[in-house]
């Protein structure tokens, strides 16, 4: 008889279960109360409870774990020193969408020669996030794989739904049983109203299909997240971080009774995709809301050790230490001074 399933399934590989990964790589006390603390302070930056701005700082993706902790060590240390001014999050992205084909991330190809060894690429990334959220540094991540959130989201205190995915039913049933709060991107093509009904979606109790912590398919029921907020990452032709565009976004998201809550990319559509950028949407940023914008409540940015970005070839070891493989980041000291401008003792 003819089979008519898995006709195009060329291997089925069983992978550690969530519950047996946590096993062999415990959450510690320390990096709990660090998750713990990271959620709280968004939760309260959202409510108008702490008045301070949200950072999300660090790598485009993180492909070289070595240099993400030299990373992670160097932006807790600054963390620390403006914490009364500036609630600092380090951006970890595991997971890479793709308009086509390229590189997926470190917990799909984390040896980067395509040879897709998710097993490792979990327990990396589990490990990596141990290790950054022990030295008391929160972390956000977009989360593009329903799947992957049981693996690694009790160690993640803020999570985005990309451009790509914000329409996306399943990231929006996803997203309503996150523990976290939640960032969703306007599209690709600048379209803000996807993210803003992503946003009311996810407020709401769904029911879906998905995985427990013993890797069994179940029905997932969700309570909906409340802590859902708008985030402005431009489009293909222009960037949507000036005034007239925060008002047109504060009126959509009044328009919906949602939270006046805008957190802007300055990656991406806001800095044409060229890295510098970044310092010129952080500033004007930086100015509005010094000027009382209070919609605004962080700042995204792609930021490495060194700045630029490369290409990944066939000798994965010839990669330059610090440098992005996908966006091009800012430079660690691009950073600092960006950083200390807006929140040091003189800015």
């Amino acid at each position: 008889m003819t089979q008519t399933h898995d006709v195009r399934i060329r291997e089925m590989e069983p992978l550690v279960t969530p519950a047996q990964l946590k096993a062999e790589l415990p959450a510690s006390a320390a990096a709990t109360r660090t998750v713990i603390e990271g959620r709280e302070a968004v939760c309260r930056i959202l409510r108008r409870q702490d008045d301070r701005l949200l950072a999300v700082v660090g790598p485009c993706s993180i492909h070289d774990p070595q240099a993400a902790m030299e990373y992670a060590g160097r932006l807790n240390r600054l963390r620390l020193e403006l914490a009364d001014r500036v609630a600092v999050m380090m951006r970890v992205y595991f997971e890479k969408p793709r308009t086509t084909v390229g590189w997926k991330g470190l917990i799909s190809d984390p040896h980067l020669d395509g040879s897709e060894d998710m097993a490792t690429g979990l327990r990396l990334a589990r490990r990596l996030l141990l290790d950054i959220n022990e030295m008391g540094l929160p972390a956000g991540s977009e989360m593009l794989d329903p799947i992957t959130p049981q693996y690694l989201a009790d160690l993640t205190s803020w999570a985005s739904i990309g451009a790509r995915t914000t329409e996306s039913q399943t990231h929006r049933e996803m997203a309503s049983g996150l523990s976290m709060p939640v960032g969703f991107k306007n599209s690709t093509e600048g379209n803000l109203q996807v993210a803003i009904n992503a946003m009311s979606s996810a407020r709401h109790p769904h029911s879906f299909l998905g995985i427990d912590q013993e890797g069994r398919t179940c029905l997932v029921r969700t309570t909906g997240n409340p802590y859902g907020h708008l985030v402005l990452r431009g489009s293909d032709d222009r960037p949507n971080y000036h005034p007239e565009d925060l008002e047109a976004a504060v009126r959509l998201l009044r328009s919906a009774g949602l939270d006046e809550s805008v957190l802007v990319d300055c990656s991406h559509g806001n800095s044409a995709k060229q890295f510098a950028r970044q310092e010129r949407v952080w500033d004007d940023v930086v100015r509005q809301r010094a000027s009382g914008s209070r919609a605004i409540i962080g700042m995204m940015v792609e930021s490495n050790l060194v700045e630029g970005s490369q290409k990944v070839g066939a000798d994965a070891s010839s990669l330059r230490y610090g440098v992005s493989i996908t966006d091009a980041c800012l430079g660690w000291e691009a950073t600092e001074t960006l950083l200390r401008r807006a929140f040091g003792q003189h800015g």
